[in-house]
């Protein structure tokens, strides 16, 4: 499997190189966002009121993150279960959205509109995230600051570990068969 060291924002070119296996460091800013922040969102949006973060070139992370101990920029940030956004990443990936993070399979419908919009899912290592807050040298609240663990973050990551689950190109890890021992 091939890695990839990537930096935020993601371009055309960036996602074109991408196939489901590969591994993939990123560093730069990525935004958190779950159930009430997507809902939120697309309330912004249907009002024609501005979003928080442009989402051209943009990725979201799927994460309530604990509270932030002492010295560390964020507590423990695993990944939620991804299928609880489908209803608004369509939405998200036609207006530019290169990438989201999360756990799990994704719908029909976002891996057809991945497909037109040259975006990927990435997944990111459920059960870690105590290792995976480590990649995070910054956070703050940039929206919905009343949502909690639930609201808007920036993050700056640095070699964030990913893998490409469903490609631009149609292709799915969770659908290749299993390799003999």
């Amino acid at each position: 499997m091939p890695t990839y060291t990537l930096n935020t924002p993601l371009t055309d070119s960036d996602i074109d190189k991408l196939r489901s296996g590969d591994v993939v460091l990123l560093n730069g800013i990525i935004y958190t966002g779950r159930d009430a922040a997507h809902k939120r969102i697309t309330d912004l949006l249907d009002a024609g009121k501005p979003l928080p973060f442009d989402l051209k070139g943009a990725s979201i992370y799927y994460v309530g993150p604990s509270p932030a101990p002492p010295g560390r920029p964020i507590g423990s940030a695993g990944p939620t279960t991804s299928y609880r956004m489908d209803a608004y990443a369509p939405r998200l990936h036609a207006l530019g959205l290169k990438a989201s993070i999360g756990k799990g399979k994704r719908s029909d419908e976002v891996k057809k509109t991945m497909q037109e919009h040259k975006a990927v899912y990435f997944g990111a290592t459920g059960g870690a995230g105590a290792l995976l807050s480590k990649c995070i040298t910054a956070a703050k609240v940039i929206a919905f600051e009343e949502l909690g663990p639930e609201a808007v973050r920036e993050l700056t990551v640095k070699d964030f570990p990913l893998l490409v689950i469903n490609d631009a190109f149609g292709g799915e890890l969770y659908a290749k068969p299993k390799l003999d021992d």
